[in-house]
């Protein structure tokens, strides 16, 4: 019986004096494959070139910005010491010219700090590794040469120095869609393939210097006349005496590398924004909580039928408006409070149908294609409900002259080959969601956009522009994603793809029967914020309630320290300065075992998350609120 043997380690030599960078750098090589990569760290370039000329590395990752060298002059260094040696620049510098001429001197790669991901790394480096195999390949034997060449997985060519075909491997071969090798040399180099033009050529040709070899991209048509991003690295082959022969060429298929790199910055920028989204809704929070709060005490003063009360009336009517904004803006940074359960999107769909039909008019047909036995998944029904509304009124706009919406379930397997080029798709089991229509569709770069917050292809005062970015926030915070095909002139399918869990649903429980919202019980209310302690503290007295207040913390346990009575409810922010929400709890419930908790907060979710307030049993009421919501909530509490 035979055992399998690991392949060894890539020995990777990092030079960067930053150690935040490195540390960063190491810290995602590791995460990825720790067993994979055996790695070192030096912080200047002379070290760095004496320790190449020692024991083997196989990947030098080198910035450029170093004390004793500084700019391309950097990697000139490097590469005339060790002139095959695979280097990948990591700089700091967003340069696109100085990341041309690194490329075009020999560097495998030139990275951007701040914009590298583990896994793209490594591919890079393993990348890299392949390129140099392949180089190796070119300077063997003319003996060995054919026989290697011919086995390759990289493309390689043979160009003579007027521009001709000379030879071409099965693997460019089968790169360029053709089925023999003599129909490749029969191309024209510039016209055909996009490979070498004659000024490019005739300066090859006047470079002795030219040992790293010249690597460029572009794009490359293939038999079928489709193109794809070839990545070529060009070498002079010389005589003993240095005369200009010909020139062997590298090929790669870089297309899949190219549009991964693209994802990941969008992703990346879709993150930043959500990010800015998350941090605004939590201030719009606090100050809704107030406008609403403060009419709904008016209107509770106000006789009807009287103009005051309608304004105070567009006062709430603008408020409730802005807190809808504001959840879609949380729902896009994923950042909401779910309430998330077992259910059936059949059962979702079934349930607002109706409802659908009237929203979107009568010269719009609605078509529902629910699948058997469709799997359940786990999440907030009112959000898949969100989710459905907003792709419905989309697709509805999309379609001024009538057509047909179609939404549709069915159960989903990925496999690994599907997610290898839908990003960020995973493989696993999924319930999915589609919502098609027959409107006009978007082109490429509408598609690139559309999910953008505040982006919209609508006439000013049409739309806000956040119905898809709620759409992208809680689809991606239940845990799913989404693809999108579309054509202009050609509809669209939007395609939610939800995790399937084996739990059957029981459906939604019944609500609760609406009950008194007022009492006579002692609440002590702990809230930094004045205006919504002072709002809080009147809704809670105008139903009946004995309020205590206090500003902080520390406050809090003064105060309930010297009342001599019972405190039922303790009611308090969650974040504050000194002492949070759950510390005030956990402090009274020592001193007064019998009290109960409920947490304010106009933090998005994730934060309160981290704070673990948000446990199974825990009571929790986001801001903004109203004081019907606020009153309900208490009473709930209470009551048990």
């Amino acid at each position: 019986m035979s055992t399998g043997v690991a392949a060894p380690p890539i020995h990777v030599l990092l030079v960067e004096d930053n150690a935040g960078d490195a540390r960063l750098i190491l810290e995602v090589l590791t995460d990825v494959g720790a067993r994979d990569f055996q790695l070192e760290k030096l912080d200047r370039l002379e070290p760095a070139i004496q320790r190449l000329r020692g024991a083997a590395v196989d990947v030098l990752l080198l910035d450029l910005g170093l004390p004793d060298s500084q700019g391309i002059e950097t990697f000139r260094r490097a590469r005339r010491e060790a002139p095959t040696q695979p280097i990948i620049i990591i700089s700091g510098l967003d340069d696109e010219q100085v990341a041309l001429e690194a490329v075009r001197s020999g560097a495998q790669d030139y990275l951007v700090k701040g914009r590298i991901e583990g896994h793209l790394l490594a591919r890079v480096i393993r990348y890299a590794l392949e390129r140099q195999r392949a180089e190796e390949l070119l300077r063997a034997s003319e003996a060995r040469h054919r026989s290697l060449v011919e086995n390759s997985p990289v493309g390689i060519l043979r160009a003579s120095l007027d521009g001709r075909l000379l030879a071409a491997n099965p693997a460019i071969v089968r790169m360029l869609g053709y089925d023999t090798e003599e129909e490749v040399l029969r191309l024209d180099l510039a016209r055909d393939v996009n490979l070498l033009d004659p000024a490019e050529l005739k300066r090859r040709v006047d470079m002795v210097h030219d040992r790293g070899g010249l690597t460029s991209e572009s794009a490359w048509k293939r038999k079928d006349g489709h193109t794809f991003i070839a990545r070529r690295t060009s070498r002079m082959h010389r005589s003993p005496n240095g005369e200009a022969q010909h020139i062997d060429v590298v090929v790669e298929d870089v297309s899949e590398q190219r549009t991964l790199e693209t994802q990941l910055q969008q992703a990346q920028k879709m993150e930043a924004i959500g990010q800015l989204a998350g941090g605004v809704a939590h201030d719009f929070n606090n100050l809704l909580t107030v406008i609403l709060g403060s009419a709904d005490l008016l209107l509770e003063t106000i006789p009807s039928g009287t103009p005051e009360r309608e304004d105070v009336g567009d006062i709430r009517r603008a408020a409730v408006r802005a807190a809808d904004l504001t959840r879609q803006l949380l729902a896009f940074s994923r950042k909401q409070t779910l309430q998330p359960q077992v259910l059936d999107l059949n059962y979702i769909v079934e349930g607002m149908q109706k409802m659908l039909v009237r929203l979107i008019g009568e010269d719009v047909d609605l078509e529902t294609r629910a699948a058997a036995n469709l799997g359940a998944t786990r999440a907030d029904p009112g959000q898949v409900e969100q989710i459905l509304l907003n792709l419905v009124v989309n697709a509805r706009d999309a379609m001024p002259d009538g057509g047909q919406i179609t939404i549709e379930t069915a159960n989903v397997e990925l496999d690994d080959v599907y997610v290898s080029t839908h990003s960020p798709a995973l493989p696993g089991s999924f319930v999915m969601l589609a919502v098609s229509d027959t409107g006009s569709g978007m082109d490429q770069a509408t598609q690139a956009r559309v999910f953008e917050p505040f982006f919209t292809t609508k006439e000013l005062g049409k739309g806000t522009g956040l119905g898809l970015a709620t759409v992208y926030g809680i689809v991606k915070q239940s845990g799913g994603f989404i693809w999108l095909y579309s054509e202009p002139g050609e509809g669209a399918t939007f395609k939610i793809y939800l995790p399937r869990v084996e739990a059957v649903s029981s459906g939604p429980a019944p609500g609760a029967a609406r009950g008194s919202l007022s009492g006579t019980e002692t609440i002590l209310l702990v809230e930094d914020e004045d205006a919504v302690r002072t709002l809080t503290q009147r809704a809670l007295e105008g139903q009946g309630y004995t309020v205590l207040s206090a500003k902080h913390g520390a406050d809090a346990l003064a105060v309930a320290d010297g009342y001599p009575g019972a405190i039922h409810l303790l009611i308090s922010d969650v974040v504050m300065p000194k002492m949070n929400g759950p510390e005030v709890a956990a402090g009274l419930t020592k001193r007064r075992s019998a009290i109960r908790t409920l947490f304010l907060s106009g933090y998005p979710g994730e934060a309160i998350s981290r704070r673990g307030i948000l446990d199974e049993g825990v009571a929790f009421l986001q801001k903004p609120f109203t004081v019907e919501g606020l009153a309900r909530k208490v009473r709930e509490v209470l009551d048990g």
